[in-house]
């Protein structure tokens, strides 16, 4: 293991004193049940994103790996490594919230968290873009079909103009719709270009969740339970648009883009729940503000 348990909750240190920070979605809650509520949202973001890209950890087991270091008997390192990976990618969004623009260097970081485990391959880079085709296979009208992403030699240019894009929408989710519109940009148009050869979902899941928490708002957490209607959104909006070229717009309306906004709105209740639940318990103890 590259990390060790006690690291992964590192992003709670960012609790400081410094007035150019944005606010934060915990503050107001004392420190014990801030932490609390922070661990949990690493347990259900950590679980929900690998669990869809096949993990086979439960629940109950991420949060055991993540909060005790335990290794779980009859499941692979590989699951464990990756539980650990995307901890430590959650503690590098966190570290970007005081950062006024990405670059391709935060997302290859990002990359190498959640693939920190994968076999060197000069076609299949960790840590840069990809440098073969990929894609997907879905259903269509009762039969198998195969569906590619952004070629490799566009990617690079693709993904300039998304850094600019994205840029422009990190400062902009200053209420729930706002911050929900600018979540389905980033995330769709991400996998929608498929940067990297794998690990683009996760990578998603996360950068997607920057400019919430930059606006003060709780991460968007998809559930493993739902990964079926997630990944039916993303294939009915990508079938429906079909592969990008290097001088396409980045995101193209389509009513699956409807859905899919609708399908966020429902798996980022939990989020609030848990906000809500925490100030209770505050309040009953007479810590709430």
């Amino acid at each position: 293991m590259t990390i060790s348990h006690n690291a992964v909750y590192s992003f709670l240190k960012v609790r400081d004193q410094n007035r150019d920070r944005p606010s934060l979605f915990w503050e107001g809650l004392p420190e014990d049940i801030c932490t609390s509520l922070m661990q949990q949202f690493s347990v259900l973001w950590t679980h929900g994103s690998t669990a869809i890209e096949g993990n086979t950890l439960t629940l109950g087991e991420t949060a055991r790996v993540l909060e005790l270091g335990l290794t779980i008997n009859g499941k692979p390192l590989k699951d464990h490594e990756e539980v650990y990976g995307h901890a430590r990618a959650i503690d590098l969004i966190m570290g970007l919230l005081q950062k006024l623009r990405l670059d391709a260097e935060d997302l290859f970081n990002l990359h190498r968290c959640v693939m920190q485990k994968s076999p060197i391959d000069s076609l299949r880079p960790v840590g840069n873009w990809k440098r073969e085709y990929n894609g997907t296979t879905g259903v269509q009208k009762g039969r198998p079909l195969y569906m590619e992403y952004a070629s490799p030699n566009d990617t690079p240019k693709l993904m300039n103009r998304w850094l600019r894009e994205c840029n422009r929408k990190l400062s902009t989710a200053t209420t729930r719709n706002r911050a929900l519109n600018v979540y389905a940009w980033i995330h769709m148009t991400f996998v929608r270009i498929h940067p990297f050869f794998d690990g683009n979902g996760r990578v998603a899941r996360l950068i997607a969740n920057l400019p919430l928490l930059k606006g003060g708002l709780p991460p968007l957490v998809i559930s493993a339970e739902h990964r079926a209607a997630y990944l039916d959104c993303l294939w009915d909006y990508q079938n429906a648009v079909g592969i990008i070229r290097v001088t396409d717009r980045l995101l193209v309306p389509d009513s699956s883009l409807n859905t899919f906004k609708q399908f966020l709105r429902s798996e980022w209740n939990q989020s609030f729940e848990l906000i809500e639940s925490a100030h209770r318990q505050a309040a009953a103890r007479g810590d709430g503000r």
